[in-house]
């Protein structure tokens, strides 16, 4: 890497080579801060820029409401306003004609039907569905129909990849709402939570609908936080071990390809059941 003397005299890298490459070499320190903030030398040393020249920056970046300091600590965070610019970063997408081509794909592909789930506080929400040859029955049913999260593989993918504290107080919640289902309680529902959480996919192949048989994958968003599942509904005799891990991989390929495509501060992913139905939240 090579380097130059700058007006203050010091020697800097060549890696910002000019006020925007800075700017957002000093945006990007900031994003991989702790929550506190960093300190002037601190941000100094992560971009390879003096302390004069990261101190002009970062008040520049103070004064358009990208960054702030803390009157107290003197620690510099990211702004609300790059937040606010975010949130308006692109267009919006429409999260079910976003995934619409991929269910298409997988049902071509598979010949099973094809489930869009999206999270609806304590629910699961299946705001697309592409059917296959083979008739089925599904928890969710129809699109806009709705099942406590942990019931049924697209509900159950959803819950396992929540926060933690998302994930804890929705179980709270929702136990006593799994008992109908007979064989439901606290330490199965755990128990099936960490078998997805470290396989990575949800997959029952006998059940609880009888002849029933599903997998289910969780859809990211490109910052890492669940949005949806992508979930496969079939016979109990087309998922075999056999088949298993060719329906794992298609599902995961297109999940990935769509956790890259998806805005965190997509404002439309704060209400995805308003594509199924425009009318579903307005009267909840």
């Amino acid at each position: 890497m090579s380097s130059s003397t700058n007006e203050d005299g010091a020697v800097e890298t060549a890696l910002p080579v000019n006020g925007i490459q800075r700017t957002f070499a000093v945006l990007r320190a900031l994003a991989d801060a702790p929550a506190q903030g960093m300190r002037v030398t601190q941000v100094a040393k992560s971009v390879g820029l003096t302390q004069g020249t990261t101190h002009r920056l970062l008040q520049s970046l103070v004064a358009e409401g990208m960054a702030e300091q803390d009157e107290r600590s003197k620690l510099y965070r990211l702004g609300m306003e790059l937040f606010s610019l975010a949130a308006r970063a692109g267009n919006a997408s429409d999260l079910r004609s976003l995934c619409r081509p991929a269910l298409l794909r997988l049902c071509g592909s598979l010949g099973d039907t094809m489930f869009l789930l999206v999270r609806s506080r304590f629910d699961a929400v299946c705001v697309d569905r592409v059917d296959g040859p083979f008739p089925i029955r599904a928890f969710t049913g129809d699109i806009g129909g709705r099942v406590a999260l942990g019931v049924g593989q697209g509900a159950l993918a959803i819950l396992a990849f929540l926060p933690e504290p998302e994930r804890e107080e929705v179980i709270r919640y929702n136990v006593p709402r799994l008992r109908e289902f007979g064989v439901y309680d606290e330490v199965y529902l755990r128990t099936e939570i960490e078998r997805v959480r470290e396989s990575g996919y949800a997959a029952r192949q006998q059940g609880l609908l009888d002849g029933m048989a599903g997998l289910a994958v969780p859809v990211f968003d490109s910052a890492g936080g669940i949005v949806a599942a992508l979930s496969v509904g079939t016979l109990t005799a087309r998922l075999t071990e056999e088949r298993l891990p060719t329906v794992v991989q298609m599902l995961r390929r297109e999940a990935e390809a769509l956790s890259r495509r998806i805005n965190p501060f997509d404002p439309a992913l704060r209400r995805p059941m308003h594509q199924a139905n425009p009318a579903m939240e307005s009267s909840q």
